[in-house]
């Protein structure tokens, strides 16, 4: 007996295409901006919970459907069993689930304050212009992967000490946290490169392990990831904070050691690397916002 084709998703296929394994990273950033803005949680904690929710199942969740509407055909080939080329997410509803969180996510950021507001529309932006032509930043993975890392990890961060602030711009010193962060971010997005090389290769997407070889990403990604956290270590040490610099620096020698064996075989250890040596690294992020909350 032949059964009809579904016509719209299950609410399985909708969670799937959302990818809720991927909302941490910004919320653990707006976790760090709540923590840097030096306000105590107490009453505002409804506010900083939809703040949470504004950062990973709305603005991150929203950025993974219009990634995977605009990667289909990219993924029918690498990862052919995701929502819409395998079909569980038929015709345009790839498309419409990411219009309507679009607005969803502005909605809410629009409830908690102007630079709430900002941040989200930046964020809104980049992941439209990261996965959807012309731009399609993601054809170029210097261009795409800045994007992805400020937008997961620098606006979320901001954003989180903005809701804490009642809306207000955070110091100085929390905003340079965030953007050096995000620009470490830019190695961790090439992490996620290595994956893909095939299909990006056929379908003519740059990312870096496409257009410097697994080799030289691999180099790339360390040195981008490095770089930064050095610098938070200065700028710690200067702001008198050694104790929280020295976790940091202890953070990233261990990040150095697992570097070994992510560079003497990038693509066989790029997920091995992804799931040790970032975590390292966004521990670093909460003792840097840790130290700064008093300053």
């Amino acid at each position: 007996m032949l059964t009809r084709a579904r016509s719209y998703p299950a609410a399985s296929a909708v969670l799937e295409l959302l990818k809720p394994i991927t909302w941490f990273p910004p919320m653990w950033a707006f976790a760090c901006g709540v923590v840097a803005s030096g306000v105590s949680i107490g009453e505002r904690w409804p506010t900083a919970l939809v703040g949470v929710l504004l950062a990973g199942p709305l603005v991150c969740a929203m950025s993974q459907a219009v990634n995977d509407w605009y990667d289909r055909d990219v993924d029918a080939i690498n990862e052919p069993d995701r929502p819409i080329p395998s079909g569980r997410i038929p015709g345009k509803w790839g498309y419409y689930i990411a219009v309507a969180w679009t607005i969803l996510s502005l909605l809410v950021a629009a409830a908690l304050g102007r630079w709430v507001l900002i941040a989200a529309l930046v964020g809104v932006a980049l992941a439209w212009a990261y996965s959807a032509p012309p731009p399609r930043l993601k054809r170029n993975g210097w261009w795409g992967n800045a994007a992805c890392g400020f937008s997961y990890e620098g606006l979320a961060w901001i954003t989180g000490g903005a809701v804490m602030l009642g809306g207000a711009l955070p110091a100085a010193s929390s905003i340079v946290l965030a953007l050096l962060y995000s620009l470490g971010a830019h190695g961790i997005m090439t992490l996620n490169d290595f994956k893909s090389i095939r299909g990006d290769s056929q379908m003519g997407v740059d990312s870096l392990p496409v257009l410097l070889g697994p080799d030289g990403a691999a180099k790339v990604a360390c040195g981008v990831m490095a770089a930064p956290q050095v610098v938070v270590i200065a700028l710690l040490i200067g702001w008198g904070r050694p104790v929280q610099a020295g976790v940091v620096g202890l953070l990233l020698l261990g990040q150095f050691a697992m570097m070994k064996r992510f560079l003497k075989a990038p693509v066989e250890q790029a997920l091995w690397y992804s799931g040790f040596g970032v975590p390292l690294y966004v521990l670093g992020m909460m003792a840097a916002a840790f130290a700064i909350r008093t300053l």
